[in-house]
């Protein structure tokens, strides 16, 4: 068990309560998400002051800002897009780091696809006002309990799409939050706005260090992302997993 491993133990257990939290709201006081969602919300102050929900707000920044402005305590699955991140595979074939951008990338806007018109279908309903902008954020709060279910359980982007070796490898591993916050993106709200285009520019900022540095996300090129020198065995139960089912 590594440390890293511990980590996102301790973090998959602190999003269960807060899907729980937000769930046990949602069936006994639904109306109390829908007025937190659609009253006037400045910087965590309002006419109700400040709640459970605003410190929820608070930490979906805080997480996203560490992706703005990250820190060693990072996994290397997310440190892999700066320099820092990169070891050089001596030797390494240019011609073979090309075809892996390529593949990679057609495989991500195909998830992209995949994503947005699985969203539309609840922004419609939204928009038709068949769900209510509390349907939306339990949509939200479970996307963000998802993120770490993939990471450690089970992704079905990895085993369908993506065909990638581990997390630490994943081509599109920082894209998380901007599908964690897509259902805000439909509400008119500063609590959801702002969710939703501070992910967007955690998604743009990846998608640079990719597009500039594509050879830091490569196995064949960037000795990290390797199995022999992996530090993190963010795999161990994933992995467990599969070889069950086979």
């Amino acid at each position: 068990m590594t440390r890293m491993m511990k980590r996102a133990l301790i973090n998959f257990g602190f999003r269960l309560i807060v899907f729980l939290f937000i769930f046990s709201v949602y069936i006994l006081h639904k109306d109390v998400l829908v007025e937190f969602m659609t009253h006037e919300f400045t910087f965590g102050i309002s006419e109700y002051g400040i709640r459970p929900l605003h410190v929820l707000w608070a930490i979906f920044m805080i997480m996203m800002l560490q992706h703005i402005i990250p820190h060693k305590y990072l996994s290397m699955a997310y440190r892999k897009g700066n320099i820092k991140g990169f070891e050089e595979v001596e030797g390494y074939s240019r011609l073979e780091l090309l075809e892996f951008i390529q593949q990679m990338n057609v495989k991500a806007w195909f998830v992209m696809l995949v994503w947005l018109s699985f969203n539309a279908v609840f922004a419609l309903l939204y928009l038709f006002k068949i769900i209510t902008v509390a349907d939306m954020l339990m949509l939200t709060v479970f996307f963000y309990l998802s993120d770490y279910i993939c990471i450690l359980f089970f992704c079905p982007f990895q085993t369908f799409i993506m065909h990638n070796k581990c997390c630490i490898n994943c081509r599109i591993y920082d894209w998380g939050y901007f599908m964690m916050f897509t259902p805000m993106l439909f509400i008119k709200n500063f609590f959801s706005w702002s969710l939703f285009f501070t992910a967007l520019i955690v998604l743009i900022k990846w998608e640079v260090g990719y597009a500039k540095h594509p050879e830091n996300f490569w196995f064949g090129s960037n000795k990290h992302l390797q199995c022999s020198n992996c530090k993190e065995k963010l795999c161990i139960i994933k992995n467990r997993n599969k070889n069950e089912r086979v």
